[in-house]
């Protein structure tokens, strides 16, 4: 596969050596000695740190930090992420948080060192197997939530309006069968909200970049955007990505949803075209080429449903 069909999921990290001093020595006293080996993680887009520490103590870690420069949204999610990650029940298969704080500007978070790997891709049936399984065990696990956390609609309904916003925008280059049905994509994307209502805890943005595999667990990581919602959104909002990283096509993996999810699949696939057609982000060079390449996939995926011509 060429980039351009299947980009990675990997951003501009920030290498541990150029986080903030002050936000360096807070991590070496809340382990207990300085940091002799820090080992960059590239997966993700954030234009974070993010990185297994080793200690002279011999005590590990795994840190993600970030500044307000180039990207402030980065320090938002963070912080929402702290609060989400030290409310996770131990039930839930994440790692661990263990500290976190602010100095500086900068938003540090401290978790365990977990040993493990992000799946193989292309993607392995057998990997993709256990990662589905789990991500099922967790849905029931975390139906009703333990936790408070905002709304899908609340979290999202900025976002999932795709389609609605082409209505006002330049449509060069959209694909045909879209902008021949703009206007009733539009009206299906806008029932979204109801569709995906529900009181799961989700961490809905599950790719594979967002999984960690060990010989008997399968991680999930990086929680900013949890919310609470249908228990079935998180599988759905998998599988682009998935056959995008050669999985198989969405309607194999999900074959006969609630109907309801129709109008969830339809706001989804608005939201990646509608986003892979805009500039970059500061600081994240590389998660437009992903998003349109999901798109690419939710968009077929959405043909199918809606039977359309």
């Amino acid at each position: 596969m060429s980039e351009e069909t299947n980009p990675p999921a990997s951003g501009a990290r920030v290498p541990w050596q150029e986080v903030h001093p002050a936000a360096r020595a807070a991590v070496e006293e809340f382990i207990g000695a300085p940091v002799i080996e820090a080992v960059t993680q590239q997966g993700g887009f954030s234009p974070a740190a993010a990185a297994r520490l080793r200690a002279a103590n011999g005590r590990r870690a795994f840190v993600k930090a970030v500044g307000p420069e180039p990207n402030p949204d980065s320090v938002r999610l963070y912080q929402a992420e702290a609060k989400i990650a030290a409310a996770l029940p131990e039930s839930v298969p994440a790692p661990r948080l263990l500290t976190d704080f602010e100095i500086e500007g900068w938003v540090v978070l401290v978790f365990e060192d977990v040993e493990g790997r992000h799946p193989e891709l292309p993607w392995r049936r057998d990997e993709l197997d256990r990662v589905m399984e789990a991500v099922r065990r967790m849905s029931a696990a975390l139906t009703p939530s333990p936790i408070e956390a905002p709304p899908i609609a609340e979290l999202f309904g900025q976002a999932f309006r795709g389609w609605r916003d082409l209505l006002d925008e330049d449509t060069t280059g959209l694909d045909p069968w879209a902008l021949r049905h703009l206007g009733a994509l539009a009206e299906l994307e806008s029932g979204w909200a109801a569709a995906a209502a529900g009181d799961t805890l989700l961490h809905a943005d599950l790719r594979a970049d967002n999984l960690l595999l060990t010989e008997d667990r399968v991680y999930v990581v990086d929680w900013p955007w949890a919310c609470v919602g249908a228990s079935w959104f998180d599988f759905l909002g998998m599988l682009p990505s998935v056959a995008m990283q050669g999985g198989p096509p969405p309607q194999e993996l999900f074959p006969d949803p609630d109907p309801a999810a129709t109008a969830v699949i339809a706001a989804f696939t608005g939201y990646l075209v509608r986003q892979g057609r805009r500039p970059p982000p500061p600081g994240l060079p590389t998660v437009r080429a992903f998003q349109r390449a999901q798109g690419v996939v939710a968009l077929d995926w959405l043909k199918q449903r809606t039977g359309w011509v």
